[in-house]
């Protein structure tokens, strides 16, 4: 009688290593699979545009600010380094799609030089940043 005992606790026992051999691999593909973003890492008051649209999310934002500075992944970046800039960022994530962020007092001129140098790193599709609204 007591060997029936010790074979039903055996037969009771759930085998858990394919369950968690499942998991570990589903956390890996989530991880490889994610797309990591790099914002500008600054808030900008946006101008506000009555037509403004939605676009696809773009992996690397550019934010101008007011006084014409230009922060690129959380640091401020001159104007002739946002090229190389953007380069080894595309090496890390490449996208197809850059995003400005400009401040609405921000000047033209700036605007223009980053688009020039966004340009130069081989991105043809900028999109300007703007507040829905009138």
């Amino acid at each position: 009688m007591a060997r029936k005992r010790i074979r039903e606790e055996e037969e009771a026992a759930i085998d858990m290593t394919p369950m968690l051999d499942i998991v570990f691999i589903m956390l890996i593909f989530f991880i490889v699979t994610t797309s990591f973003v790099k914002e500008a890492g600054i808030d900008v008051q946006k101008p506000k545009a009555a037509n403004a649209s939605k676009k696809p999310s773009a992996n690397i934002f550019i934010a101008i600010r007011e006084n014409g500075e230009i922060w690129m992944d959380k640091r401020v970046v001159d104007v002739e380094r946002v090229s190389a800039n953007i380069e080894k960022l595309l090496a890390e994530q490449p996208t197809d799609i850059v995003i400005i962020q400009a401040d609405k007092g921000a000047r033209h001129g700036v605007v223009v030089k980053v688009m020039d140098a966004i340009k130069d790193a081989g991105i043809d599709k900028i999109s300007i940043a703007a507040a829905t609204g009138a």
